[in-house]
């Protein structure tokens, strides 16, 4: 199995174009196959090398290595051989109506109540007529001539597919300009890269329809096909890759874990549930095509925000450590992991166990009075209790009252992890400082 992502460098990736790029990981690697990147950056006016590496450096983020690379303005050559063949063969034929003589044929075609179909006017034109055209200083624009019988495929989701050619119109593949649309540049790549399965989104369906043909007149095989519905985002409304607030980068530079995102695109859309899991190679053993609907996915910022302290909460030490301070241990990440919604929350339990902080103070007798019956290190799990069973027994109080000054007073903070687990990390000097009302 060979698959491919193949994005245009015209702006940065979203949720909604990440997820292709992870599923057709995730696939390939279940198989043992490969992954193909592919900048299809033949739009050489919007297309950006600073967006190409920030797809990479998206890619790489969420740990989606790929085996190839291939950049389809370096084949420009492959497509214009391809071209030829196609001429050659009476399947490209040269076309000369302007944009807008195109515009007023697809209009009176709709106000008759016809399909915007191509009328082949192309083919009519005499040689004269064509020597007409290019005296005036028009350049042709090339279509594809489409064989009018049935095109079908078998497609991983949305099962047995069926298009007459008589119902589509000849597709361009080359403009004006001589530049190769994505049609055929696609397609080409398909075949001399070794491409096996396209998964992708369903608003290819009716291009793929055309591409079955192209790889026919091109002497290809014709992969495997799988047609994703598009992500909406929470009201059900599209995504785009100009959106900034979901784009990868927004999402990374807020704190967002790459897992987390992973774990929430291999699963929103399919029957499996959506759970944390911190690793991709788990992923893949569990990915399975065949597990997503056709019913439209909806991206929820919240439930990712949610799923991301979920996987805070597996990740080990081990996983984290190389981002965090060098004095962060094992025991103080173990303490503090339960509370985390994103890892930077991390640093403030760090500096409230390591470093100064300013006490709340509510009470200063009974705090005082904590402060005088701390007992001696060393300290474990079990001193917070003994301190506050003999605070209970002199001070009479219990349940908030007696647990909420004290949080306050050592931490500065009315909620976070236990404190069972924070007071030996606090240490009896600073503890002790703390429920006196001193910066500590």
């Amino acid at each position: 199995m060979k698959v491919r992502f193949a994005p245009s460098p015209t702006g940065l990736l979203h949720v909604g174009n990440a997820r292709p790029a992870l599923l057709n990981w995730l696939m390939a690697r279940n198989a043992g196959g490969s992954f193909l990147l592919r900048i299809d950056d033949t739009d050489s006016e919007r297309s950006r090398d600073e967006y190409t590496q920030a797809i990479k450096d998206d890619l790489l983020w969420l740990g989606l290595e790929w085996d190839e690379v291939a950049t389809q303005s370096e084949r420009l050559e492959r497509y214009d051989l391809a071209a030829e063949k196609l001429k050659a063969a009476g399947r490209l034929y040269p076309c000369y109506e302007t944009p807008e003589e195109l515009g007023l044929k697809r209009k009176i075609a709709l106000q008759a109540g016809r399909p915007p179909i191509y009328d082949r006017g192309a083919l009519k034109l005499s040689d004269d007529e064509r020597t007409k055209f290019e005296a005036e200083g028009r350049r042709p624009h090339w279509r594809f001539k489409l064989e009018h019988e049935d095109i079908e495929w078998e497609d991983l989701v949305r099962g047995a597919v069926h298009f007459n050619g008589a119902h589509l119109t000849d597709p361009v593949l080359i403009r004006e300009d001589g530049r190769p649309l994505y049609t055929i540049s696609s397609v080409v790549d398909d075949i001399e890269l070794d491409v096996t399965h396209i998964l992708r989104g369903e608003d290819h369906v009716s291009n793929t329809a055309v591409q079955v043909q192209l790889f026919e007149a091109l002497g290809g095989s014709i992969p495997t096909f799988a047609h994703l519905p598009l992500v909406a985002d929470a009201s059900g409304q599209g995504l785009s890759k100009r959106i900034g607030s979901l784009s990868l980068q927004s999402l990374r530079e807020r704190g967002l874990e790459p897992m987390t995102l992973n774990s929430y695109l291999a699963r929103l859309g399919s029957s499996d549930a959506i759970e944390p899991v911190t690793d991709l190679s788990q992923l893949a053993k569990q990915f399975d095509i065949t597990h997503f609907s056709r019913g439209t996915p909806r991206f929820d910022p919240e439930e990712l925000d949610l799923l991301n302290a979920r996987l805070l909460h597996l990740m080990s030490f081990e996983s984290v450590k190389a981002r965090l301070s060098d004095d962060f241990n094992e025991v103080l990440w173990n303490a503090v992991r339960p509370n985390l919604t994103k890892l930077s929350d991390a640093k403030l339990w760090h500096d409230i166990c390591r470093g100064a902080v300013k006490p709340v103070i509510e009470d200063a007798d009974f705090t005082q009075s904590a402060a005088e019956q701390l007992p001696p290190e060393p300290w474990d799990e079990a001193t917070w209790g003994s301190l506050t069973g003999a605070l209970k027994a002199s001070s009479g109080r219990k349940g908030k009252a007696l647990f909420m000054p004290l949080r306050l007073a050592l931490t500065g903070l009315d909620h976070g992890p236990e404190l069972k687990v924070l007071l030996p990390l606090i240490g009896r000097e600073r503890a002790a400082a703390r429920l006196k009302g001193e910066t500590a």
